[in-house]
């Protein structure tokens, strides 16, 4: 909802604020006082194309600004702060200002951002009705959303129920078609993924493997002197040979005898005895270690060192081609089985996918009807309705027509072309509503819409201009009811000629025109009491001081339900 809008030097506005707020707000003023410039300032606001010409005569440049409440709209406020701004408490205020040489810069949340984002925020913002602008339902995809708004949760199962077969429906045939186009390539896949696996089988590899190879390799590379080393160290500490050379073990037993004769004539000998026990024991069983040691060294360490390197040879190859590490190939392996169990399975998948897809496309069939039946009644309501409301709007010869036709091909919103015509006469063929409605027709027929659709509207701002052009007396109060109306559930701000229009409004804007100067100025004021009845005359007569019309403004305030 717009709370506030402040103006500077935009057209003949000098500087004036708009102050709006909920229900239904009405701006009326002289001809060529600025009403239009309220107008063209929104526009600016919501990303319209800057007009040097929009600039005051004799100022810098124009400047608009807006404050709006949106505290429940997420998708706004995410937009914002994807531009960089922020919402702060539920307030957004947005900038737009135009140089008199037609530069134009924008800032969105205090921030500074492409004039675009005015644009994207717009359409969640404020719907404009006017002669020169778009409106809300111009395309068919508004239109085919619209539709399914007001035709509520019977709609919307049925396009649940459709949109979720539709999907189902596309991911069958999308993995169906990839395993058809990419068989040749899948079947060489295979083929190459075999043969690894084959090698790794044949090779069959184990955890760790590598390793363990690189330490015998080295220890086969230098075993004789792993031998020589053992042997000295083994003849050292109990010597096998009989050349009367002392060796270790009987040192230590000859040196532990010596002690062991005298330790009982001293007891600080008896710790000594022990080390020396102790020590023959360690000799002992270190020159045992030696003794099996030598005996386990492999006999024909040539041979053993070939086969291997060969080994090796072998896994070096396989971690060329499927790892860094044997552990690697073996994950490798791993894998390698697991897809080709994919591959292999590819015929038995295709033929069960064909039989899904078929399947899928007989439930799609038939969400597809309950979809075009649920929004073929819901189009006859809305035609129905919309063509009753624009009989009491001075249009009693138009009927709209809501067409739902068939696309011919699926999409995810189902295979319905939604198109909303009007009938602007019988006998005439129904067009396009932008086509088949001059300015001020069409702000009514859209109206009209808006009105029986207000319930499913997320829209919080309406905005019509000119929606009583051509109109008046009954049919201008018939105006006024249904934009009070719409009021009831969102912001509706009306530019309008009218009394019988301004009316029903709670909240009455009037532009004031100032020629005393040399450049004619305009503000803005809001209307009550006697200023308001005496504005009201004035729309009624021309006069805002006559009797006449002070009493006529009277009434239509009372048959609008509202007291000056």
């Amino acid at each position: 909802m717009i709370e506030e809008i402040v103006i500077s030097d935009l057209g003949v506005i000098g500087e004036t604020t708009l102050e709006l707020g909920p229900g239904f707000t009405v701006v009326t003023g002289e001809t060529g006082a600025g009403k239009t410039m309220i107008v063209t300032a929104l526009g600016l606001l919501l990303g319209a194309r800057a007009d040097a010409g929009s600039v005051r005569r004799g100022a810098s440049s124009a400047v608009v600004e807006g404050r709006w409440h949106v505290p429940e709209h997420a998708a706004v406020a995410e937009r914002v702060e994807d531009a960089g701004g922020t919402v702060e408490d539920g307030e957004l205020i947005l900038t737009r200002t135009v140089s008199a040489e037609g530069r134009s810069r924008a800032t969105v949340g205090g921030r500074s951002a492409p004039v675009a984002v005015l644009g994207e925020l717009a359409d969640q913002l404020v719907t404009v009705h006017g002669q020169s602008d778009q409106i809300r339902l111009t395309s068919a995809t508004a239109q085919r959303a619209a539709l399914d708004g007001f035709g509520g949760k019977t709609v919307q199962r049925a396009l649940d129920a459709y949109v979720s077969a539709y999907d189902t429906w596309q991911a069958h045939t999308a993995e169906l078609e990839t395993l058809v186009r990419d068989r040749d390539d899948r079947v060489a896949e295979a083929e190459r993924i075999r043969a690894a696996s084959d090698e790794i089988e044949a090779a069959d590899p184990q955890p760790g493997e590598d390793v363990e190879l690189a330490e015998r390799a080295d220890r086969l590379g230098n075993l004789e002197e792993l031998r020589l080393a053992a042997g000295t160290a083994h003849e050292a500490l109990s010597s096998e040979s009989l050349d009367g050379v002392a060796d270790v073990v009987g040192l230590v037993e000859a040196a532990r005898r010596a002690v062991e004769r005298v330790a009982g004539s001293d007891t600080a000998l008896q710790p000594v005895l022990e080390q020396l026990t102790e020590l023959g024991i360690q000799a002992s069983e270190a020159s045992a270690s030696l003794s099996s040691y030598l005996g386990a060294l492999e006999p024909d360490a040539g041979h053993d060192l070939e086969l291997v390197n060969e080994r090796r040879a072998l896994l070096a190859n396989l971690t060329r081609k499927y790892g860094d590490t044997v552990d690697d190939v073996i994950a490798y392996g791993q894998r390698a089985s697991d897809r080709l169990l994919e591959l292999d399975g590819d015929d038995d998948r295709i033929v069960a996918l064909q039989a899904a897809v078929e399947q899928d496309e007989q439930a799609l069939e038939r969400a597809a009807a309950t979809l075009t039946t649920a929004r073929t009644k819901a189009a006859a309501d809305l035609a129905k309705r919309v063509t009753a409301e624009l009989k009491t709007l001075a249009m009693a010869g138009a009927t709209l027509v809501v067409e739902v036709t068939d696309g011919g091909e699926y999409r995810r919103h189902g295979r319905d072309q939604v198109a909303i015509l009007l009938q602007p006469h019988s006998g005439t063929d129904p067009r396009p509503i932008g086509k088949g409605a001059s300015g001020g027709e069409l702000s009514r027929v859209m109206l009209a819409i808006e009105v029986v659709m207000a319930g499913t509207t997320t829209v919080p701002t309406f905005v019509f201009d000119e929606v009583d052009a051509g109109v008046g007396g009954a049919a201008a109060i018939e105006i006024g009811r249904r934009l009070a109306k719409l009021a009831e559930r969102t912001q509706v701000i009306v530019v309008t000629h009218l009394a019988q229009v301004a009316a029903f409004a709670n909240n009455h804007l009037n532009v004031v025109k100032d020629a005393s100067g040399a450049v004619t100025s305009s503000s803005v004021r809001r209307l009550e009491g006697e200023d308001r009845l005496q504005e009201m005359a004035r729309l009624l007569s021309g006069l805002g001081d006559s009797a006449s019309g002070m009493e006529h403004a009277r009434e239509l305030l009372d048959v609008a339900g509202q007291r000056a």
